[in-house]
């Protein structure tokens, strides 16, 4: 008769790993993903419910829970692109150390600087981001709208992460990419002088002392607007 033994050890060894996992803490951040509203309309179905948050960040790198944001920009318009009102906060790195050279001489990025112009930390940043959107969108859905918005909604997503928290509290699920949306309406350059000309606006200032989040950020309006008008023309 053969022996269960190994059979048995093995299932207790699965039964282990399960309750080990289960016993884990979850994330706070994962946990405030669950108290996260759902939008009960949309924009097209009712457009007053909606507004969009065209947001900037600068970093210390290319690299998203390594490197960290070091300011953040933010326009909120409606969705004709009207302003409602802006926010800009310069945050200190936790780690300014990791700031990359390619970075710093696009947002000119030091820590003596920061110093200078005046900082606050990361999760003051959180507090005052979301306590902005409170005031100003209040039960309105808000959609982040950004230039190549992967980067700046994953920049985002690491510092509510760092507090607990997740940026959908403010923002829908989907998020609206301008160069997507440029290249829809036949424009392909992505991004640079051509780009510019093409929609008939002026480019973000590339002075690493002038170039910020909200500078970015009325950038991301100005391109905005300007795709609203290439888009009626088409129609």
């Amino acid at each position: 008769m053969k022996s269960h033994l190994p059979r048995i050890c093995l299932l207790a060894t699965l039964l282990l790993t399960v309750l080990s996992i289960q016993a884990k803490e979850i994330p706070k951040f994962v946990e405030a993903l669950g108290r996260a509203s759902v939008a009960v309309s949309t924009p097209a179905g009712v457009p007053e419910d909606w507004l969009l948050a065209h947001v900037d960040v600068e970093t210390t790198g290319l690299v998203p829970g390594f490197h960290e944001m070091i300011d953040f920009g933010l326009i909120i318009t409606d969705l004709e692109g009207r302003e409602l009102d802006r926010l800009f906060l310069r945050i200190m790195p936790d780690h300014p150390e990791r700031a990359q050279p390619g970075a710093v001489r696009v947002n000119g990025f030091s820590v003596e600087l920061w110093q200078q112009r005046g900082f606050i930390s990361t999760s003051e940043a959180v507090d005052e981001i979301a306590a902005f959107h409170r005031k100003i969108a209040g039960d309105r859905n808000v959609l982040f709208v950004g230039y190549n918005a992967w980067f700046d909604i994953s920049f985002v997503d690491h510092l509510f992460r760092s507090s607990g928290r997740t940026w959908r509290e403010l923002y829908h699920y989907f998020v609206l990419d301008l160069p997507s949306m440029a290249w829809s309406l036949g424009i392909r350059d992505l991004a640079g002088q051509k780009f510019v000309d093409k929609l008939g606006i002026e480019p973000e200032t590339t002075d690493p002392l002038e170039h910020t989040g909200i500078t970015g950020a009325q950038a991301n309006v100005n391109v905005y607007r300007a795709l609203l008008k290439v888009q009626a023309k088409a129609e």
